[in-house]
This record gives structure tokens, C-alpha cells and sequence, in this order.
């Protein structure tokens, strides 16, 4: 079906004009709120003047009828949304649910069912509502990354999309509603570019508007969003990953009903702005979709409701209101007031349930009586509020309760704070992590699975409320806390570059009387301070109430009670630091509230904050602000790309042989950026030099330290530098004084210091130098140490007599190297030419790749020129002679 159609904003009937197969038609709204005989809709081809009007009963009857023989046709609806339209169809899809609506954003396309039973799951003192919000792989083109392929349990997400929309539908539905209601959404096309969460608010919305279910008005949803100074309504996914503000938020036509975003330090007139400007597009959904039910939804199931019998709270107001009251001032501990007026409960019980066999004139069912009892428990506390400024323990609209916390509570954990307010308290723990340790998501939106490295998570056990209950993995409620927490900690949180840990904080609730979301917030922010992150400014959070009177009047309360939360009318959590804004959520138990109130209550938060994070600053003992010595150290270096496999090594030999040595984990990017996890900074520094030593090739003048030897020579040690790289440690390099033998110095498995004095150009064989480390590292050789070596050269020099052919000198130093030869040292200011030919009885080719300067050689001279004109004659040796000397 195809249409060309628009709401007319401000319009109590607007003109909506569809195009299908047989022409345009006029479809005026009117009213649902009929007799038995109302009239649905009209319908007239265009131009025909209203000829072929037909009553409702008839077209009925007609398309019950028609069944099979026609395909069902949908209604469409097209309502502006931000810069842009979205369209929502009913009638041609889950025509058996009570009502299902199709809504479309560009190609994401979400499906929503709203039913309700016959059942009476509720005493009509609560709506038993559920929302189940699922996000479908295969609407991105995916399939489930678990073992079945199969979409299951709910993800995180999605259990955070669905308390979006129960928040703002539940107290809208109408009051004493006994049955079940399940609201039902896919999201069965995504675009990447339009997101499902705020559709899915308005979605269910229009879905309970046309459906039986009563509701006290339409409500819709919106996304707001904030770049480069600018308000954006509805922005797509592209934007809102660039925007500084994600607020999505709920409302209807008059007022907002429920918000709750994240943003980076806003100010609260920021915030307001954008409210209004949500509220705003909000109205204008509702107005449209409210025109859109009173036409095509059904008539409402009304019969059920439970009413309150007239004059039962002026009954119990009159037993027992005096004594509630008396209990709310002059009782401060919750479970003290509590058990007090449980007791002046049972004593009204006593006297107004109905009782077997007894005269039940003036007596009522107990689930009656009971729902009399909290209307007047709340009305006793909100006059309370409103007439005298009172509070249940005592202190004023405005005050916080008292604050305790204190830092290091826990030995043996990276960080970890202890935070008390009033009769909630929270344990807060910070545990850091590589890479490994991060949160990985899979979600539809990502082809791979997303990988968070901060993350939060809230544990509230029944005991912290002094009760047995439910444990094991994490309800609705504990998801969403949790969530609020860790979005309002985000902002703190220092760059990967800064501090390269994956961050885990748990906020363990073990008392609880009213915000302990915001209890985890100040304590999962001293907790990480204690594990030595560098966050960059410390946050709170403090939980809002609010008392609305019918007249008007309202009076705002800071860091609400868990009775004020039950009773009152409003929850606003406000989390930032002195001047600006991280996170907030509200929701609202009337019908909305105005930014009026909204205003008084985030200025009222914002002195709330200051409070907190004055007393957070006393904490006793403080924030360590270091990293905890069981804390892993972290580091990070690059390895290029063609030198992974030899870090790795075949089958991750070599990564597990420096894991092995070190203690030091390594974790590769496809990119080559290489993260290193260890117990202490020098073990990360000792796999660096391994890791190092192998990706850089050996240049003259690099220094290795802590080189193992493999082998030991008569004449040197062959040192390994990197695996499979050795190095020549000759015997003349080991230390200034002279070493008779490498065996008498080192053995194999040692470790050594060696600098690379040569690397062959023909060969790459490399010159190792221990006596070059120690001069480098400041050990200079004695004068005494320098006579001595030179007396002992001369020593072993030959003498003028013993310099003739056929003379053997071991030991002979080597002064300098050419590719040709070698002039070695025979006699005092004599040097003998050792040619490359007579080095050995193999060809050598050049002198270099097998002798350098400051070497020993054992040589004979083969010819010594005399003298001429006081020039001394030229002289040749041969190391050759020497080696088949000593063999014969």
C-alpha cells in the first residue's frame, strides 16, 4: 500500500488521506467514547459526495464475510520525527493480538503487540504489566553468535530498552486494572542509521491506544541529542555517536513522564533545553496517535476496574492516621517504623476485613483493605511534607543524611571503597584488567562481538533490605541500576592511551533505603580512585523525590527515602560533579510534571552533589590514588607486522617461552600493537628487551642484556641474542685484563651483557663485547690494570733474536683488519701481514667475516725482509703453518 498522508498537529480530528486500489478516501475521526452503536469510521471514494457511507455493524459483517477472499489492507499513520517521518501501520499484521502496530524509520522497522487476559493477576493496587523488547540478528543481516544460532534470553540491551518503555507505560495504565498486560516488540529491519529505542517507547505506545487496555492518555517517545552546540531531535545513530547528550525520554501530550540520559558535565539549563525540545516533538506523536485510536482502535475494558469504596480511607484515616503520623516523626530507623506500623495495620485489618461466618456489614475483602491502608500511609506522609516540611527521619526537603565512607576496606583487591549514606550503604570494588578482561557484547548492531573496557555491575541481595528472596544472575532492576551507575561514571574514565586497563567495578548494595544506584555511583568512584585510576573529576549522585498535589502545590525532597520513593509521586537520579551533569533518569507516578518542577528539582540536585562530593572528600582513610602492588602492570609497544610470526614463533613457542620466563602475557592486534600484561613493571620491561631483541635485527653499538650462553669454544662463547641469533663472544672480549681461557669464565646457561661490536656484511655473523657493556657502563680498567696488560703483550711478544721464520707466537694480538689479511703483533713495533690465504687450509674470502681488531691468533712467521735504510723489513706469518704444526 502506498499513501501520501500527514497529521494535522493541533488538529482534535485530523485529516488523514490514503491512496490504495480504488482511489482516495476521506477518513474523518470520531469519537470511541460512543454507545454500543458507535461508529467507528466513514468511508467515502473521494468526490462521491459521502454516498456509500455504511454504519460500523454492517462493515463488520461484510469483512467477516469477506475473510480469505480479500488480503488485509493496513492503516497508516505518518508522524514527523525530528527532521524526518516515520510511518506506523496496523491492520494488515498480528490481526489476532489485540492491537499490533508496524512502525517504520527508514529501513528499521519495529513490530509491537499489545494483548491483555481475562485473568485478575493484580488486586488493582499495581498494573501487571510486562514489556519484552527483543532485537532480532537477522534484521542486520546476522545470525547469533551462540552455539544453537538461535536468538535466546534476552541481552542486556534489550532488558534495558524494555524498562524504557514499562517506565513511562505503567503509570498510564488506568487505575485498578486487574489483568495481565503483555506488550511484545521485534525489531525486524535495522539500518544501522535510525535507532529502535526511542520507536519502541512510541510503538508501544499507539500499540495500548488501540488495543482494550484503558489508559489514562497516549504516550509517545524521543531522542535528543547535542552537536556542536545545536539541539538535535531524533538523531540517527551517526549523530548521536558524535553528540555530547543522549537523552531518550517519554511523554504525552501535556507533560513528561519519564527521561533519562547521559552526557559529558551538561549544565542543567542544557538539560532543560532539552526536555522541552523533546517534549515538544513527544506532544506532537501523542496528538496524532490519540486521533489515529479514537478511529481505529478498540473500545476500552473498563467493567474490571477496582474502584475504591467510598468512605474506606476516611475510616481508616479516622482508626488509625494519628498514629501513622505520630510513627513517621518520631520513629527515624525504617525497620523500627515499619514493624510500628504494621501493628496499627493489623489492627485496622482486624476490624474491617471480612471475617467467615461474621456480619460483613461495613467489612471488606482483605486486598481492599489492604490498598486503603498505603493511600493512607501516603496521604499521612505527603501532608506531612506539604504542611509542615517534615520528614519520615526527621530532616528537611533539602538536607542529605549523613555520610560515611572510607577507601582500602579490602586487602587483597585492586581498589575498594566503603560508602555510607544514612541506611543505604554500598561495597564498592574495582578490579583491573587486560584486554581479556573487557566485556564483549553481541549485539545486532555489530558484525564482531563489541568489547567494552569499562563496564559496572550492581548486586542487590535480598538481605540488604533485611529479607530472603531470589539470587543468582541479575533481575531487571539490578540491570538497569547498574547501567545508570556505569553511564554515570563514563565520563570520568581516563583514555586507553592514558591508562591501557579494562576496568571492572562491582557496587555490592548491603543496606538499602533509597538510592542505592546513586550509592553505587559515589562509591564506585572512590573505589576506583583507591585502584589508582586517573579519573578525570570525581562524581556523586543523589536520588530526587517529589510530592504533587492535586491543587498544584508540590514540594521537592533531595536524597529520598525508600518510603518516599513508594509513596511519593516522582524518582529523579542527577549524577555529575559541581558544575555539570553525567547521567539522570526520572520517572514519574502521576500524569507528568512540567519543567517548572523539573527545574526546582536539578537545582535542588546540583546542592545535593555539592554536599556529597564535600563529605566523598573526607573519606577516612583515603583513596590510595596508586595502583594496588596485586594490581597486573600494562604495557603496550608495537611490533611490525612481518615480525609477528617470529615473536609468536611456531605453534606460540616463543610467546609461551617468554611467558614462561617473565610471567608476562601477551595479547596481539591483527596491526601489529602488541599489549603486555604482568605481576610487576620489571617483568614487563624484561619482556620488552626479549620481545625487542628479536624484532630488531643487531646493529654495532646495541646492547644486550642478560644474553644466555649456548656454547663455550677454546677460543670465545657463542651468546644467543634472540632465539635462533647468536653472536661470538671471542675470549679478548670478555674484560680488560686478559682471560687465559673462556671456560675458566663462563659456562653454558649463563647469562651475560654483550654489545654488538660487528655484524658481517657477507654473512651476518655478529661480534659480541662484554668488556665494551662494562666500559659503557662506567667500569674503566685501573692504570695498574692497563700497565699490566701492556707489559703482559710484551711479554708475549718474540724478541729481535727469536723474530726469524719458523718462529711460533701464540696469543698474537690482532691491530687491524683488512679484507685481504691481517697485521697481527710479533714483536715490540713489529707487525706481521697474516694473509686471508694463510689463515686457514679452507678458502677463506675476506678476513673480516673470520678475525677482528683485538683478537688473539696463533701464528708462525713464514718471511721476515731485512732492513733498508733504517726502515724495518716487511714480515709474514701464516696461521695455517700453525694449525698443521700442531697436528703433526
Amino acid at each position: 500500500m502506498s499513501f501520501t498522508g500527514r497529521c494535522s498537529i493541533g488538529s482534535a480530528r485530523p485529516f488523514l488521506a490514503f491512496q490504495s486500489s480504488t482511489g482516495y478516501l476521506n477518513r474523518r475521526c470520531v469519537s470511541q467514547r460512543a454507545s454500543s452503536d458507535k461508529i467507528l469510521g466513514q468511508y467515502a471514494p473521494v468526490g462521491t459526495g459521502g454516498r456509500g457511507v455504511r454504519h460500523v455493524l454492517r462493515a463488520a459483517a461484510e469483512t467477516e464475510h469477506s475473510i480469505g477472499a480479500q488480503a488485509p489492507t493496513a492503516h497508516a499513520l505518518r508522524l514527523k520525527y525530528g527532521n524526518r517521518y516515520i510511518t506506523l501501520e496496523t491492520g494488515e499484521i498480528g490481526r489476532q493480538a489485540s492491537a499490533a502496530v508496524m512502525v517504520t524509520d527508514g529501513e528499521t522497522v519495529l513490530y509491537t503487540t499489545a494483548c491483555s487476559d481475562n485473568d485478575f493477576a493484580s488486586d488493582g493496587s499495581f498494573a501487571p504489566l510486562q514489556i519484552n523488547y527483543t532485537e532480532r540478528f537477522s534484521a542486520a543481516g546476522r545470525t547469533s553468535g551462540s552455539f544453537f544460532k538461535r536468538d535466546s534470553r534476552q541481552k542486556e540491551n534489550e532488558v534495558l530498552v524494555s524498562r524504557l518503555v514499562d517506565r513511562p507505560i505503567r503509570p498510564m495504565i488506568a487505575d485498578g486494572w486487574p489483568h495481565s498486560i503483555q506488550v511484545l516488540q521485534w525489531v525486524l529491519s535495522y539500518d544501522f542509521e535510525n535507532s529502535p529505542e526511542p520507536l519502541a517507547i512510541t510503538a508501544a505506545g499507539a500499540a495500548l491506544a488501540l488495543s482494550d487496555v484503558p489508559l489514562k492518555n497516549v504516550v509517545a517517545g524521543a531522542r535528543v541529542g547535542l552537536l556542536n552546540g545545536e539541539f538535535v531531535v531524533n538523531p540517527t545513530v551517526s549523530e548521536t555517536e558524535q553528540s555530547s547528550l543522549d537523552l531518550v525520554m517519554a511523554g504525552t501530550k501535556d507533560a513528561v513522564l519519564m527521561i533519562e540520559g547521559f552526557c559529558d558535565f551538561l549544565t542543567e539549563e542544557q538539560m532543560l533545553e532539552a526536555v522541552r525540545l523533546g517534549q515538544e516533538s513527544i506532544a506532537e506523536q501523542c496528538r496524532c496517535i490519540e486521533s489515529w485510536a479514537d478511529e481505529l482502535g478498540k473500545e476500552k475494558r473498563v467493567d474490571d476496574l477496582k474502584i475504591p469504596p467510598a468512605g474506606l480511607d476516611e475510616t481508616i484515616m479516622g482508626m488509625i492516621g494519628n498514629e501513622i503520623e505520630d510513627a513517621y516523626r518520631n520513629i527515624s530507623k525504617k525497620k523500627s517504623r515499619s514493624e510500628a506500623v504494621a501493628v496499627f495495620k493489623e489492627k485496622v485489618k482486624e476490624k474491617l476485613v471480612i471475617v467467615e461466618g461474621e456480619d460483613e456489614d461495613g467489612r471488606y475483602d482483605a486486598t481492599t483493605v489492604s490498598m486503603g491502608l498505603k493511600r493512607v500511609e501516603s496521604r499521612v506522609m505527603r501532608n506531612l511534607v506539604i504542611r509542615d516540611g517534615y520528614r519520615a527521619d526527621g530532616r528537611g526537603v533539602k538536607d542529605v543524611r549523613p555520610i560515611w565512607s572510607r577507601a582500602g576496606l579490602l586487602p587483597r583487591t585492586h581498589g575498594s571503597a566503603l560508602f555510607t549514606r544514612g541506611e543505604t550503604q554500598a561495597v564498592a570494588v574495582t578490579t583491573l584488567g587486560c584486554k581479556a578482561s573487557a566485556q564483549r557484547v553481541d549485539s545486532m548492531a555489530s558484525e564482531e562481538d563489541e568489547e567494552r573496557r569499562f563496564y559496572l555491575q550492581y548486586f542487590f541481595p535480598p538481605s540488604s533490605v533485611g529479607e530472603t528472596g531470589r539470587v543468582g544472575a541479575p533481575g531487571r532492576r539490578e540491570i538497569g541500576h547498574g547501567n545508570l551507575a556505569e553511564r554515570a561514571l563514563v565520563p570520568t574514565v581516563p583514555e586507553e592511551k592514558e591508562f591501557p586497563y579494562t576496568i571492572r567495578v562491582e557496587s555490592t548494595i548491603t543496606e538499602s533505603n533509597g538510592s542505592s544506584s546513586m550509592a553505587s555511583v559515589c562509591g564506585g568512584c572512590l573505589s576506583m580512585m583507591d585502584a589508582g585510576v586517573p579519573i578525570s573529576r570525581m562524581v556523586a549522585g543523589v536520588a530526587m523525590g517529589l510530592i504533587l498535589e492535586p491543587d498544584g502545590k508540590f514540594v521537592v525532597l533531595t536524597d529520598i527515602l525508600g518510603s518516599e520513593d513508594a509513596l511519593g509521586d516522582m524518582d529523579f537520579k542527577v549524577a555529575g560533579d559541581d558544575n555539570g551533569v553525567t547521567a539522570f533518569q526520572m520517572d514519574i507516578k502521576v500524569e507528568g510534571i512540567t519543567l517548572e518542577i523539573m527545574e526546582q528539582a536539578l537545582a535542588q540536585a546540583k546542592e545535593g552533589r555539592k554536599h556529597i562530593l564535600a563529605e566523598m572528600k573526607q573519606c577516612s582513610p583515603p583513596p590510595r590514588n596508586i595502583l594496588s602492588p596485586y594490581s597486573p602492570r600494562i604495557s603496550f609497544m608495537t611490533v611490525p607486522v612481518d615480525k609477528i610470526g617470529a615473536v609468536i614463533g611456531s605453534g606460540g613457542r616463543t610467546a609461551r617461552g617468554i611467558q614462561d620466563e617473565t610471567g608476562v602475557e601477551l595479547d596481539f592486534d591483527q596491526d601489529g600493537e602488541l599489549q603486555l600484561k604482568g605481576p610487576s613493571d620489571e617483568a614487563i620491561e624484561q619482556a620488552k628487551n626479549i620481545i625487542l631483541n628479536i624484532i630488531t635485527d643487531p646493529e654495532p653499538g646495541m646492547v644486550y642484556r642478560n644474553a644466555k650462553v649456548v656454547q663455550v669454544t677454546s677460543f670465545g662463547a657463542f651468546v644467543e641474542i634472540a632465539p635462533k641469533k647468536d653472536g661470538l663472544l671471542h675470549v679478548s672480549e670478555w674484560d680488560f685484563k686478559r682471560t687465559a681461557s673462556i671456560a675458566d669464565v663462563v659456562k653454558e646457561g649463563d647469562v651475560v651483557d654483550v654489545m654488538v661490536i660487528e655484524v658481517s656484511a657477507s654473512n651476518g655473523k655478529v661480534k659480541l663485547s662484554r668488556k665494551a657493556v662494562l666500559e659503557l657502563d662506567g667500569h674503566k680498567p685501573p692504570e695498574s690494570a692497563l700497565q699490566e696488560e701492556e707489559d703482559k703483550e710484551d711479554l708475549n711478544l718474540l724478541s729481535k733474536e727469536e723474530l726469524k721464520p719458523g718462529a711460533i707466537l701464540r696469543n698474537a694480538k690482532v691491530k687491524q683488519v683488512q679484507g685481504y689479511g691481517a697485521f697481527v703483533n710479533v714483536a715490540k713495533g713489529r707487525d706481521a701481514l697474516l694473509h686471508v690465504s694463510e689463515w686457514d687450509s679452507e678458502r677463506t674470502e675476506v678476513m673480516n667475516d673470520v678475525v677482528s681488531e683485538g683478537d688473539t691468533v696463533d701464528v708462525m712467521i713464514l718471511e721476515v725482509e731485512p732492513d733498508q735504510k733504517g726502515k724495518n723489513g716487511k714480515i709474514r706469518a701464516s696461521r695455517r703453518a700453525v694449525i698443521e704444526h700442531d697436528n703433526e
